[in-house]
């Protein structure tokens, strides 16, 4: 098949079953590395850290940036485009019925339904940053110590920030400008 053709076709089904937001799209994104070998898990990291520090959605930055490392300028606008027309479709269709059918109970049900799965879509996804941006699994696979598992300076570095954002009401500009720098001086 077409690489244009299935990155439009892999991302609108992404972009159709991803409910939850732009970190939901992550399960679909590392099941498309493993597939299609576009990209690798840790380019996914590396879209995660762009897509949070660009402005937009997060999901379309990844989308664009993906279909853009995978067949350049067309390949990123098919695969913003693709995860982007069934959100709009379906946004259409709901505006047109919503007023008729916002009191129905089953509506009602089937969205609080959708709550849970958008939570263990997120949660999968935050597990798979974790695993590539905070643990080193193939130097404990080398050398077979526990004590190599750990990337010690991100994982500090994680805390520090986190307890940051808490206590100082910094804008979170702020938070990734610091970050990045700090990644540059350390050569993370």
């Amino acid at each position: 098949m077409n690489t244009l053709l299935q990155l439009i076709l892999e991302f609108f089904k992404t972009g159709l079953f991803s409910v939850g937001g732009g970190l939901a799209t992550l399960p679909f994104l590392y099941e498309m590395s493993d597939k299609t070998h576009w990209f690798t898990h840790a380019d996914i990291a590396d879209m995660i850290a762009i897509s949070e520090s660009t402005p937009g959605a997060i999901g379309i930055n990844m989308s664009t940036y993906a279909g853009f490392k995978t067949a350049g300028v067309p390949g990123g606008i098919l695969a913003t485009v693709g995860l982007a027309l069934p959100s709009l479709i379906i946004i259409l269709i709901i505006a047109k019925f919503l007023d008729r059918f916002s009191e129905n109970r089953h509506v009602q049900n089937a969205f609080y339904g959708l709550r849970p799965a958008s939570i263990a879509m997120i949660t999968a996804a935050l597990v798979n940053v974790v695993m590539v941006a905070l643990l080193d699994l193939k130097a404990y696979e080398a050398s077979g110590n526990v004590l190599d598992i750990p990337r010690i300076i991100p994982i500090v570095m994680a805390a520090v920030l986190f307890i940051a954002m808490k206590k100082i009401k910094w804008h979170p500009i702020v938070f990734l400008g610091i970050s990045a720098v700090a990644g540059i001086i350390l050569q993370l």
